[in-house]
């Protein structure tokens, strides 16, 4: 019976096996089947046993055994495959089977390693492979159909399944070398970054040479490891978890070796620090532009020689801003160096550098009416003062003019009021600023006033507007920043109405007019110069007052009056009349005051000073002045003055 079978074709053979009832036999070859049918013959085995071993027996594809597994086996081995496409570039061709309730068998790689007859039984088992899945798959539709129609349909889909294993296979093979692909270019912007973060550190570590007060702050930030990447360090010299884990670092020895670069860094630090030191210190008026640097201005806040250049970075780090007096050492300066460099900051403001960083800003302080009092009157002072301290006092944050024609005592009265301050209140910081004024009028103020927080900044009638503008806003910055630090400061001007004059020559033309042929727009800084005179609720104050000229037979004059003569809390008014009949002080009696004077005088005071008040109604000026100018010279002080107001009828 054997030779029989041995006579008959493989597709005859399986038509007997199966009437017989055997299954699985489309991956088995033209011997194991005869040998199949032989055994169920002789009764060496039933059905369900040959079946069984079928199901169990690996299939020999060349020189490789094919297992069969399971959907996760498979997974597993795709991916490792992958892998190994990538590191090694071995593609071993499998044929894996599915379980038995999907009967789904796919081609996931076709093998090449085997030759001569070896391919063809490989191409012979292929072919039955892909029978036996079409077989299996029919089995599930249809377990009863067993003709030739289905045999047919058989022999076609099968055509068909290996022209898309096929593809499929070509179309895995076109996906790894894209991985491939991919792989190489992510590799290549790897370097690139990598190329990237060498350039980017090499520029940082130049430009920390050129800037040598910023290595201290970079080294406490940055490390390098041995191939030149940036990593970013914690304070105590950790590598973050993240980035330790990316780089394959040991944390432990990676930190140690940063932490010692770091010391060693901070150690070399002196010595450079001392070798670019030139032992000269620099104290002056910072001024920031706009592109970020600054200068130190050492002469009457105006640009000079001895200008000292700031850096953006210092800028940034202590929170520099223009209006700040550095105390500071500067860098040697080179040939080529128009300025010279400051190096490291000592003071700021008179107090360490890290207090500036915690000052508010001014426009973010609460302004209030002024509360405490600015005491003028002195022993054996002048009848002037003891009349401004009764008729119109001044407070801490006062924004005042002192209006008055050409030679009435304006500027002597500047002087009597800049001596009383530096005596009654020498905490509180005196700014003189003379704009447009006599150069023998500046130095004769200088020489007067003195004392260790008064500062006399000038601007005389020959210099340019532009120099005029740029001394003024230096001054009312200078203030801000004292008065941020929560100090006292009193600026006396002289005069408001020629810091607009020179505002009107320099300001860009709005096309309007007004009155005396000033524009508009040349009114916005001197408001803004004025009104930042406030007594803030946080602690400081800024007191400004101003001299305003009037009647001098300019019309401007009087409209620049005119329009500051509403934003000031306080007049003090000086009659020409009077001081033509050298009646000193020219003061106008009842033209002056201060707003909210009862939160500043006591009720005493008060009483005095609306008795008096009342009796000046029914008096011209010049009488009513004489008199109580007389009762002033006969009293020694302030108090003895109230006392004889309300016991004696003027």
């Amino acid at each position: 019976m054997s030779n029989l079978y041995e006579t008959k074709s493989l597709s005859e053979l399986r038509d007997i096996a199966k009437e017989k009832g055997l299954k699985s036999i489309s991956a088995l070859r033209k011997q194991e089947l005869i040998d199949a049918l032989n055994a169920l013959e002789k009764g060496q085995g039933s059905v369900a046993s040959i079946n069984k071993s079928t199901d169990d027996k690996p299939i020999k594809l060349g020189t490789e055994e094919v297992k069969l597994a399971t959907e996760d086996t498979k997974q597993s081995v795709e991916n490792r495959g992958m892998e190994s496409s990538h590191m090694q570039g071995n593609r071993n061709n499998v044929i894996r089977r599915l379980p038995e309730q999907n009967r789904q068998h796919e081609l996931v790689k076709a093998p090449d390693q085997s030759k001569g007859n070896d391919n063809s039984r490989m191409s012979e088992s292929y072919r039955s492979n892909e029978g036996r899945n079409m077989d299996n798959r029919l089995e599930n539709r249809n377990n009863d159909n067993k003709n030739n129609d289905n045999r047919n349909n058989e022999n076609r889909n099968n055509e068909n399944r290996n022209y898309e294993n096929s593809r499929n296979y070509e179309n895995r093979s076109n996906e790894n070398r894209n991985n491939e692909n991919r792989n190489n270019e992510n590799r290549n912007n790897e370097n690139r970054s990598n190329e990237m973060l060498r350039n980017y550190d090499n520029n940082r570590r130049t430009m920390d040479n050129r800037r040598p007060m910023d290595n201290r702050r970079l080294n406490e930030n940055r490390g390098y490891n041995e191939s030149d990447r940036v990593v970013r360090i914690n304070p105590t010299g950790d590598i973050s978890g993240n980035q330790a884990t990316e780089l394959g670092y040991n944390t432990t020895s990676s930190s140690d070796r940063f932490l010692s670069q770091a010391n060693q860094q901070e150690e070399k630090l002196p010595i450079d620090m001392e070798q670019l030191d030139s032992g000269e210190t620099k104290e002056g008026i910072l001024e920031v532009l706009s592109d970020g640097y600054g200068f130190i201005r050492c002469d009457n806040f105006l640009p000079g020689e001895n200008d000292v250049y700031v850096s953006p970075a210092q800028i940034r780090r202590f929170n520099l801003k223009t209006g700040d007096i550095i105390v500071g050492n500067t860098r040697i300066r080179n040939q080529n160096e128009k300025f010279s460099a400051l190096l490291y900051i000592k003071l700021i403001n008179g107090l360490h550098p890290s207090e500036a960083v915690k000052r508010k800003k001014f426009e973010d302080l609460t302004p209030i009416f002024p509360n405490e009092r600015i005491h003028l009157e002195t022993p054996g002072c002048q009848v002037a003062m003891r009349m401004v301290d009764l008729i119109s006092p001044i407070g801490k944050g006062q924004r005042g003019m002192i209006v008055s024609q050409p030679k009435t005592g304006k500027t002597t009265l500047l002087k009597q009021v800049a001596k009383a301050i530096t005596r009654n209140h020498p905490e509180m910081h005196l700014i003189i600023l003379l704009i447009d004024e006599r150069p023998e009028e500046v130095t004769d103020i200088k020489e007067s006033i003195e004392g260790g927080n008064v500062e006399v900044i000038y601007s005389t009638f020959d210099e340019l507007p532009e120099n005029h503008k740029r001394v003024s806003e230096m001054v009312i910055e200078r203030a801000k920043r004292l008065v941020e630090h929560k100090k006292d400061v009193v600026i006396l001007l002289d005069s408001i109405t020629r810091l607009a004059r020179a505002y009107n020559l320099t300001v860009q033309a709005s096309g309007r007019t007004l009155s005396g042929g000033l524009d508009p727009a040349a009114l916005h800084m001197p408001k803004k110069f004025f009104g930042a005179a406030r007594n803030m609720r946080e602690g400081g104050s800024l007191t400004i007052l101003a001299t305003a000229l009037v009647e001098t037979g300019s019309r401007m004059d009087d409209v620049v009056f005119e329009e500051f003569k509403g934003t000031g809390n306080m007049e003090l008014v000086l009659d020409r009349n009077l001081s033509e009949k050298r009646i000193f002080p020219a003061i106008d009696l009842p033209k002056s005051s201060t707003r909210r004077d009862d939160l500043l005088l006591n009720s005493a005071e008060v009483e005095a000073n609306y008795l008096m008040r009342k009796a000046l109604n029914g008096l011209k000026s010049e009488d009513a002045v004489e008199r109580i100018i007389q009762m002033f010279v006969n009293t020694k002080n302030n108090a003895e003055f109230v006392e004889m107001i309300k016991k004696t009828k003027i």
